[in-house]
């Protein structure tokens, strides 16, 4: 038995290029995973499309312990599913120094913009753009673009900032982006034209899944131009929807504040008779996973609606009856609700924001107004706090884990660009730092939970609510389950 055990753990290697994984987790005969291979997705290289290089060796006086090589990659799903069929694996690029780089740094022009709403942690990675670039390898000029994608073309708009190590030094202590921000304003044609004749040669976009579609473009449109010029992302989003990566920078931060928000909700709606309910209303346009995760941080939850999820309100396993079971199990309750829920009851809106995305109905008063009518037609008298948190969550300086996040991800950034990759984005997959196409980002983007996965059980399991009856319905327009 031992034997067979010990045998179950090996990864057992046969021929050249295929991996049998062999594993038994009973008395039953083991099974085999076979890999054919890895694919590593590529990234624009300025100098295989034809752009000269410099050729510049990265000096090493930070010490670095090696240089990441053109082939090392990390496994985008590192879990083994039972198959039949031979499978190839998916990598995406190391991130991290390259030996040589494709800018001279001393004749090096960078512009940095970030654009959308804000996100803990922004001014992080501006200071750590900032002092990579120059603290590390010493580029000449720093362009810090205001208020968005609107700065590069807008009339009135400040003109852009000199950044240096000096003007960034605290950056990180303030909540926000020092350069400010906006949505809308993206004319790709001015925006290169800007680039071009302020000799820019590498621009870092911090932003969502359309500001990246919008940086990719202003790549494609560079390389069709035939302007030598390198544009990195890094994904931002406080509702943590962006595909691909394993988290987005930010998000555990906003998740404390959330945390911070239900305890209040929690404290009167434990100190106000009779029957208090406590509603908090956080951010969550397609995904619930920052309601989802504060709802599992605090442990103070009793009702969790988030968009993936649609709403039962009456009924036996409805979430009214539930709020009222609870209230007379222990007194109070309180209740998370994400921005997007409940579109199947309240309408979706045909108007949009200059982003492009829809406004949302205000489900946080309706949820409270549907609550007091339940309690008023049971002959019962409900004492409701509502509570809004959204922008507090997001304005706020990134905690340690953020900040730490931020300097990881800026600093892949600049490594990348240096070397004359493009049209790429930064991101942890499986805990380590890589390089994604921004295509490949945008594609799986915005992803949402699935109604049946980990998450959502664990939400379910804390809570004690209902499992919604139409929980089989289909995922919002555009997003991705997971």
């Amino acid at each position: 038995m031992a034997s067979r055990l010990m045998f179950a753990r090996r990864l057992m290697m046969s021929v050249p290029g295929v991996a049998c994984a062999r594993f038994a987790w009973s008395e039953e005969e083991p099974y085999q995973h076979k890999i054919t291979g890895v694919d590593i997705v590529r990234i624009h290289h300025l100098s295989e499309l034809g752009f000269a290089s410099k050729r510049v060796s990265n000096r090493r006086s930070f010490g670095y312990a090696k240089f990441i090589g053109a082939n090392e990659c990390v496994l985008g799903d590192i879990v083994l599913r039972e198959a039949a069929e031979p499978t190839t694996l998916k990598a995406y690029m190391r991130a991290g120094p390259r030996a040589t780089l494709h800018f001279d740094p001393s004749e090096t022009r960078v512009a940095i913009v970030t654009c959308g709403g804000l996100c803990p942690g922004m001014n992080s990675i501006i200071k750590n753009l900032v002092t990579t670039l120059k603290g590390h390898y010493g580029v000449s000029k720093i362009y810090g673009i205001r208020g968005g994608y609107r700065g590069f073309t807008s009339v009135g708009w400040d003109a852009p900032l000199l950044l240096t190590e000096e003007t960034v030094d605290a950056a990180h202590r303030q909540g926000g982006t020092i350069l400010g921000t906006s949505r809308g304003g993206f004319d790709a044609e001015k925006i290169v034209e800007w680039l071009r004749a302020k000799r820019v040669d590498q621009l870092y976009v911090i932003g969502g899944d359309g500001t990246h579609r919008g940086a990719y473009k202003l790549s494609e449109l560079c390389i069709e131009k035939g302007l030598n010029i390198a544009v990195a992302g890094i994904p931002k989003t406080i509702d943590n929807d962006i595909g691909v990566i394993d988290r987005s920078f930010g998000f555990m931060t906003a998740v404390s504040e959330a945390v911070r928000a239900i305890s209040a909700a929690r404290v009167e709606a434990e100190c106000n008779a009779p029957n208090g309910v406590g509603v908090v209303k956080l951010m969550g346009r397609n995904a619930g996973f920052l309601a989802a995760y504060a709802t599992l941080a605090s442990q103070d939850v009793d009702l969790c609606l988030v968009p993936e999820v649609p709403i039962d309100l009456v009924g036996p396993g409805g979430v009214l009856n539930h709020i009222e079971r609870v209230i007379d199990a222990k007194g109070h309750a309180v209740v998370v609700v994400a921005e997007g829920a409940g579109e199947e009851l309240l309408g979706v809106s045909a108007v949009t924001d200059a982003g492009g995305n829809r406004q949302l109905p205000p489900v946080g008063e309706w949820l409270c107004d549907k609550i007091k009518d339940h309690f008023k037609h049971e002959g019962k008298e409900a004492t409701l706090k509502y509570i809004d948190p959204s922008y507090m969550v997001r304005s706020v300086p990134a905690d340690a884990s953020d900040s730490y996040l931020c300097m990881t991800l800026a600093h892949a950034s600049a490594h990348g660009a240096m070397a004359g990759y493009t049209g790429f984005t930064v991101g942890l997959v499986n805990n380590r730092t890589v390089m994604v196409p921004i295509p490949e980002l945008a594609k799986a983007s915005p992803r949402a939970m699935a109604a049946h996965g980990r998450t959502w059980e664990r939400v379910v399991s804390i809570t004690g609510q209902p499992a919604s009856q139409n929980s089989l319905a289909k995922p919002l327009p555009g997003t991705t389950k997971i």
